[in-house]
Order: structure tokens, then sequence, then C-alpha cells
């Protein structure tokens, strides 16, 4: 508990309480009383010589001032609601005839009242401060306010000098505006140490928004007693006499200051600057002044705030609109890529030498930036220090000793996160600016031991001190870091955005892969039934195993062929396509065939169907009808109705007696039943005598016509396939190229049952190559896909060498083929023998023109 003055020394200078100071100024009066305004509790020992009238502690209020007064004063404190605001009387009378201006307010158990001589000439605080707000209340420019403000102050108040002071980030402050005695050196621009302004100080600025000092070499008058019985001093805070510090005035004495005047600059709830009034001789500022000009610094100070909001808010639409259209660009995509192209554009946000993209551990930059190898470090030192929000330095080095090493190249550094979870920025550096900064003294050497013993005396030289700042870039502004703020959110939304698309996508792909395997499963479980279905077929009296496994083999090569018919059609495929790939291994036996009909694309269902019943009829044809039998014929024709059905006519004649099979197969079922089961549409199977007739009704929404899939590829002849067989004697020389062993010996064994016995089997391109050397083949069946290679070299070994072959795959699609090669034939897998010999014989008669 304080039982004494407090006494500042060297070392508590820094924590001297300033808000209970024990003693006023001498161009007023202080009278505390009880809360209740009925007893005096203290007073300034000039108290009885200014007001004229007897003062001692403990006397009754309206004795002392009289009953009219107290009433008026306990009126004004009954309707005051803030200690900062205390009520205000002017040129009120005393007892003793001497007129002054009052103010009262109350701040904890005390009602605190001021006296100050009155000014009648003075005009009324309200007038000043609505002539001065009028003033400033249209400026939309905050250095014009700050340059009015400080030429209003001093035409309103006659101070000798009027600055406006703004404190740095460091608690130093510089003078942004000045206005003066034209014989007075400037201060403009100067800078002045934080130490100037203890802390204590600025935190009373915030409480109290103006002080006065009269005369920086007054005597002050103690106040009486400066602590009460119970040890406690009297709190200044709010009062307008109250005595500052003795090391304050002796600090303005040596600046040559008399009397002074501040008012706060206060924006959102922080000290901002101050408006700080010099005057070279002793100037006691009037009560009604004196409120003007607080009045007039609140209001400065809301448009001051209301300014840089407004600046701010353009800012960030400005950035906002900028970065919208980044942000519509960005939302598709890969957003590492999408930032890269438009870095240029990011570069354009804040002024700088040089920015970068560290992004997925990638540095991408542009200007005067640190190395490649320098950034990982820098990053990793951001992400700890700044929280995921914007970060910026002016000094680099100062926080980051590694900086050190390129500090000429970016002494600057701004970071802008670009997620929530920091590990790619977007930075922005700045080079080192040599500069000289200008103290009013030197900054280092506030205070130095002066001739009043163990007190301090402040600096008394204020010739500008010049100091060179190296290792420092242009400090970021205000502005430019909104503009960074607003440039965050608007990025992090990108990369947000971005996330979310992906994280859609990779949802849509994991749905698009189960379906995709769900019907592969299907369709696999389809076929495996069907063909379970075929191999299960009891085989019929009298007929032999050899029989059953070539008809077996003629349903799996239809299924197979519609299968791959419909992944190269994209499900579906022409009619005309089924019916060649069908008839095709019996035009060599001297039967005509003939088809008619518009072109017809079948689906996906309607084409596998279709291979079943066109491979049973085809077969059943070559065994007991006009396929086996030389000069018989089998015409097959089509039409669309008129409702959209395919109508499909089979027509054999010629060919021998035919006879309605005594009971029903597999096969007649098939023939009978798949169409409408499957299909929904119609089977009629008559087994007339000169030769089976059929009819089948495709459901219109099985169907589609195609105008040019007809024709070409309908109708070869018996002659030209028997011409085609005579190109490929049996005694050529057959080169069989194939990786997969057991078909090659399928396709061996097929070719040795038509008489072909020089057949060179190998699986190797490089072999057949080598082969090839010595030995010249006639022909060549050549697998593409040979595993790790292809059989492509071969191919055009052998095309150099003008060996007919034809290739063979068991893929849906021969993409691989170079174009070079095209015109040969294409065989597919799994092989029959008639169509790879037919397609050898058409490769013979291409080499042969």
């Amino acid at each position: 508990m304080m039982t004494q003055p407090y006494t500042v020394d060297l070392t508590n200078c820094d924590r001297e309480p300033i808000h209970i100071p024990g003693s006023i100024q001498p161009h007023g009066v202080l009278l505390a009383f009880d809360t209740n305004l009925s007893v005096l509790l203290r007073h300034s020992s000039n108290a009885a010589d200014m007001l004229g009238v007897s003062v001692a502690n403990e006397m009754a209020s309206d004795v002392l001032l009289g009953g009219a007064l107290v009433h008026t004063l306990r009126n004004a404190v009954a309707t005051m609601t803030d200690a900062r605001r205390p009520v205000l009387i002017f040129n009120e009378t005393l007892t003793s005839g001497k007129a002054f201006d009052i103010s009262v307010h109350r701040h904890r158990s005390n009602v605190i009242v001021e006296f100050e001589p009155a000014r009648s000439e003075i005009e009324s605080p309200l007038r000043l401060t609505r002539s001065l707000i009028g003033r400033i209340s249209s400026i939309e420019n905050t250095d014009t306010l700050f340059q009015q403000a400080a030429r209003l102050i001093r035409g309103m108040l006659g101070y000798d000098r009027v600055m406006i002071y703004q404190f740095e980030r460091d608690g130093s402050g510089k003078v942004i505006s000045e206005m003066k005695r034209a014989d007075l050196e400037s201060f403009l621009g100067q800078y002045f140490p934080a130490t100037d302004i203890p802390q204590q100080a600025r935190t009373l600025y915030l409480r109290n928004t103006i002080r006065v000092i009269a005369d920086s070499s007054y005597k002050s008058v103690p106040l009486e007693p400066v602590v009460d019985l119970s040890g406690e001093p009297l709190d200044l805070s709010f009062s307008h006499l109250r005595s500052v510090s003795p090391i304050h005035c002796e600090y303005l004495r040596n600046m040559g200051v008399s009397a002074s005047m501040s008012i706060s600059i206060i924006i959102d709830g922080e000290l901002w600057g101050l408006i700080a009034c010099h005057h070279y001789s002793p100037r006691t500022m009037p009560m009604a002044l004196r409120v003007a000009a607080e009045m007039f610094g609140e209001f400065f100070s809301l448009h001051l705030h209301a300014l840089r909001q407004k600046r701010k808010l353009d800012t960030a639409a400005r950035a906002r609109s900028y970065l919208d259209g980044m942000l519509r660009l960005g939302s598709t995509g890969d957003v590492g890529e999408f930032l890269r192209d438009n870095m240029l554009d990011l570069g354009q946000l804040l002024p700088n030498d040089g920015f970068g993209l560290y992004i997925d551990g990638r540095w991408h930059a542009h200007g005067a930036t640190p190395s490649p190898a320098e950034i990982p470090p820098l990053a990793r030192f951001v992400t700890s220090i700044s929280e995921g929000r914007i970060w910026a330095t002016h000094s680099l080095s100062r926080h980051f000793p590694e900086a050190e090493n390129y500090y000429q190249l970016a002494a600057g550094l701004l970071a802008i996160p670009l997620s929530q979870l920091p590990r790619d920025y977007l930075f922005f550096f700045r080079k080192e600016l040599v500069q000289t900064l200008n103290w009013a003294g030197n900054p280092s050497k506030s205070y130095e031991s002066g001739p009043l013993g163990d007190r301090l005396t402040p600096r008394k030289s204020f010739a500008i001190w010049k100091e060179s700042v190296h290792r420092q870039a242009q400090p970021w502004t205000d502005e430019e870091r909104e503009v960074a703020e607003a440039s965050r959110a608007s990025l992090v939304e990108v990369v947000l955005r971005h996330n979310e698309i992906m994280a859609e996508e990779r949802a849509k792909a994991d749905v698009r892969q189960r379906m995709l395997n769900e019907e592969l499963n299907h369709r696999v479980k389809n076929i495996l039934a069907v063909i379970k279905s075929l191999v299960g077929q009891p085989i019929h009296e009298g007929r032999s195993l050899k029989d059953y496994v070539g008809s077996l083999k003629g349903r799996i090569q239809a299924l197979s062929f519609a299968h791959d018919q419909v992944i190269r059609g994209d499900g579906g495929g022409a009619l005309v396509d089924l019916l060649n790939a069908e008839l095709t291994p019996y035009r060599g036996n001297g039967a005509t065939i003939a088809f008619d009909g518009p072109g017809i694309s079948l689906d996906t269902r309607a084409f596998s169907v279709m291979a079943l019943v066109l491979h049973e009829l085809a077969t059943n044809a070559a065994k007991y009808g006009s396929l086996s039998t030389a000069g018989a014929e089998l015409s097959i024709s089509w039409q669309i109705s008129s409702s959209g059905d395919c109508i499909i006519n089979w027509h054999e004649s010629g060919g021998p007696i035919v006879n309605p099979p005594e009971r029903t197969g597999f096969g007649t079922a098939l023939l009978d039943r798949s169409i409408p089961y499957d299909l929904g549409g119609e089977s009629d199977v008559d087994y007339a005598r000169e030769g089976l007739r059929a009819r089948f009704l495709l459901p219109a929404k099985h169907v589609r016509v195609t105008p040019d899939a007809l024709a070409s590829r309908v109708g070869l002849t018996a002659e030209t396939q028997n011409r085609h067989a005579a190109l490929l004697p049996n005694e050529s020389l057959i080169l069989l190229l194939e990786d997969q062993m057991l078909i090659a010996m399928d396709v061996e064994s097929m070719l040795s049952d038509r008489g072909f016995a020089n057949v060179i089997v190998t699986n190797s391109m490089n072999e057949a190559l080598l082969i090839m050397r010595s030995q010249t083949p006639d022909a060549a069946i050549l697998d593409i896909n040979l595993g790790k290679d292809t059989s492509i070299p071969v191919a055009e070994e052998l095309t150099r060498r003008g060996i007919p072959f034809v290739f063979a795959t068991g893929y849906g699609e021969s993409s691989i083929i170079p174009e070079s090669l095209n015109s040969a034939p294409v065989v597919r897998k799994p092989y029959e023998i008639e169509t790879v010999l037919d397609a050898l014989s058409t490769a013979i008669a291409g080499k042969q023109g």
C-alpha cells in the first residue's frame, strides 16, 4: 500500500504511476468530495486562494460552494454515466464572486470537481466542434485528412506547432503531418523512439483522450492530503488538471516546448497515434477549447477509422473481383497447375521484387527470389510461426538467420498460406532497401544521468540523428496486408473447391469402377452359363463325338465373334457382318449365297442372340441343307416393317430333301425360342422338303437402320472363294508365329487336317526373323501381340520380301497395327480353319494384284 508520494528515480522511471501524481497543475483547483458530494475529503493547496473562499477538509460542500452550486453539481453527477466524460459547467460564479469553468466526474469513491478560471470570450465548444467537423467530414483521403486536421487544430487553438503523430509497429512514432510557426524547424517525417512515450502513458492516453500541460516549468500544486487515512492516493486518471511526470516536463523543456496538448487517436480500441500540440511559451488552454479539441479528436478518430475501413473494403473488393475470376477458372482441373499457369497474374497482387509459388514441394518463381534449395527451410520456418495466417516482415534475417545468405535479394517477405493446413505458400519478396531514417535525437540514448542527482534527465539533443538501415526492405503497409488477406481467403477457396471437385471425381470414379466390375462379372457369368448350356447338351443317338465337338466349337466361335463385334462396335454390330462371319467358311463349297436388305445394326442383346441363331442355321445348312451341295442356293433377305421391326427371311433351295427333325434338340429349341424369349420377337422355322425356310422378327427396339452398312460386304461368290483357295497349294511353306503353345498346336493341327504339312511354328519375333534368314515361307500367320513383343517387325520383313501374311489377334481392336500394314487381313481368335485359309488366299491374291 502506498503511504507516501511516489519518487521517480533511476530504477523505476518506466513504472512511474502517472495517474496518481498527488498533485495538479497550478492553473486550476481540485476538490475531492465523498461519493454523495457532501463532505470535502481532499483539496489542492491552492484552493482557498484561487476560489476566494475558506477551504478545509471535512467541510460540508454546501458551506464551501453554496447550496445552489452543490445542487447543480449533484444533478450533473446523477446524469453522468462514464468518468471519461465529465460534466462541464461553464462560467459559474462562486460566492466569492469569481467565475469558473467547472468539470465534475465521479471515480471510484470520490466526486472530483475541478475549477478553472472562466474565459467568457471563448466561443461555445459545441459550435467550435461543429465548425471543425464540418470541414473534415467530406474528406475521403487520409493524407488530406491528416493535413486538414493539423491545420484546423492549429487555427482553432493557436499552438505554435500541431503534429499528427502515428505509432509504428515497433512502438516508435513518426510525424506524418505538421502545421507550425514559420520560424520553427520541421519535425515532419522524423521518427521518435518508443521510449519517448512509456507504456503507462500510452495506457492513460486510452483512458483519458486529452492531456494538457500549460507550463512545462510549472510548480505542481500538491493535494492535501496526498494519501488518505487508509494510505490511498487520489486517482486522477480522468482529471484535466492532473500533474504530469517531471521527466516529461523536463523532456519538453529540452525541446524548448513550454506548453503542450495531446489528443488521443484511437482506432478499434488501439492507440493509433496522437494529435500533438506544442507551444513555445506558457499557454493555458481554456476548458471550452480543450473540450472542443477533445470532441474533434474523437470525430477525427471515427472518420479516420471509416476511411480506413472504406479503403480496406475497396481494396478487398478489387482483390476479390480479380480473384473471383481466378476462382471461376480454377474450379476445375489441377489447382497446382492452374496457379502455376496464372503466376504472372498472382504477382500483380502486391508490389514486389520477386514472387514464387511453393506448392506440393515444387518451387516456381519470377523475379528476385532465393534459390530453390533455400525455399523449403523458409517454408518450414513460416509454417512454425504464422499459425496459418498471413505473415510479413520487412527484415527477414532478423527473424530467420539463414536469410542472411540472400538478404540483398529478399530482405522482406510476405507469405500467403494456400491451405488451412499450411504447407503451400505464395511468397512475395522485396530487396534490401538501404535507407536513412531521421530520428529526433539518438534513439538508443534516450536518457542520460543529469544534473539532478539520481533522477534521469531526458535526452537534450533533438538534432536530427541519421541512421542508415541495412538488411531491411520497404515495409509492407496495412493496405498490402489487407490485400494479402483477401487474396488468402480467395486462394484458399480455390484450393478447397478443387479438393471438393477432386473428391467428387474420385467418388464418381469409384462408382464407375464398381459398376464396371459388376457389369463385367454379370457378363462373364452369362457367358459361362451359355457355354455351360452348350457343353451340357446330350449327344444324340447316332452322332459321333467328333460331330459334337465340331458343333460345340462352332457355337462358341459364334459367341466369340458376337462378343468381339459388340466390343469393337461399342455395343452391337451390323447384321451383314454377322452373316459374313457365319457364312464365309461355306462359300467355297459351290453353293451360292446371296444377301439382300438395308443396312441394319443390332444392339448388344440382339447381336448375341442372332449370332447363335445364324450359326445354328448355317451349321445345319452345311450339314443337311443348301450349303452341303454344289449348285444349291441360300438366300437371306431382310427389311424394316412399318412399325420399325426387322424381318429376316432365310430361304434355302436346290439342296437335299429336308426332313423335319424327329425330336426337338438344343439347336431346334434355340431356333424356336431364343428370339421370342430373349428379344420379345418372333421365330418361325419351316422344314419344307425343297428347302428350309425361316422367318424371324426382331423388335424395333433392338435394331437401327444404318444406310451405309449394306452392299459392299454382301455376297462374295463361291467362285471367288474357290479362286482364293486355289492360290495356296498344300505344299506351301507356312510360317506360324504364335506365342500361345496350345493355340499354335490347334492351328497346326487344323492346317495339317487340310493337307498343309509344311508349317514352321515359332513363338518369338526374333526367332521368326532368324528362321527367315534361311527359309522363305510362302505365307505366314502372325499373332500380333506376343506378350513383351509384337510381330510387326516380322510383318515388315515379310512385306519387304513380298510374302503374303495375315495378322491374328484375340483383342477387339487392331490399333497397334501400323498404318503401312493396314492392308493385311486380320483374323480373330479363336481360329476357324476356313477363316484362316480364306484370309491367306485374300492376302496372296492381294500380292498378285
